[in-house]
């Protein structure tokens, strides 16, 4: 699992995708961090992302990083707690504060759980991590 949260933290820039029916959707992500062990993310509860993984928590994630690139399957947990909220502020306190508070009534994080990382590249042979 840390090797994973590194990963998605040097890409900066990840890219999630949820089902919209049977469309798929994909957005940019940056914002992923540590808590109780587990990798979680960060989204808005009036953004269709958050419905999406409401309806489906089904979702995959992919980024790239010096010439490999990480496809991640996972499920998305909604977690409600203020402190996994707080969590989140800690990491990304400055960049998230200009859109989010942890109290606001917007700020919903995620864990990722049942997950199924392959990070390769065209030169080497692809890593397969479980969590």
């Amino acid at each position: 699992m840390e090797e994973v949260l590194q990963y998605l933290k040097e890409c900066k820039t990840f890219y999630l995708a949820t089902s919209d029916g049977d469309q798929a959707r994909v957005r940019p992500f940056g914002a992923v961090c540590q808590f109780e062990g587990k990798i979680y993310i960060i989204t808005n509860n009036k953004k269709p992302v958050f419905d999406q993984m409401m309806k489906n928590p089904k979702i995959e994630i992919s980024g790239m990083n010096h010439g490999t690139w990480i496809r991640l399957q996972c499920e998305a947990v909604l977690d409600s707690r203020r402190e996994a909220r707080v969590a989140m502020m800690e990491e990304y306190g400055s960049a998230l504060s200009r859109m989010y508070s942890v109290d606001d009534n917007l700020m919903e994080v995620f864990y990722l759980q049942n997950a199924k990382a392959v990070i390769q590249s065209l030169t080497s042979e692809k890593k397969e991590i479980s969590f």
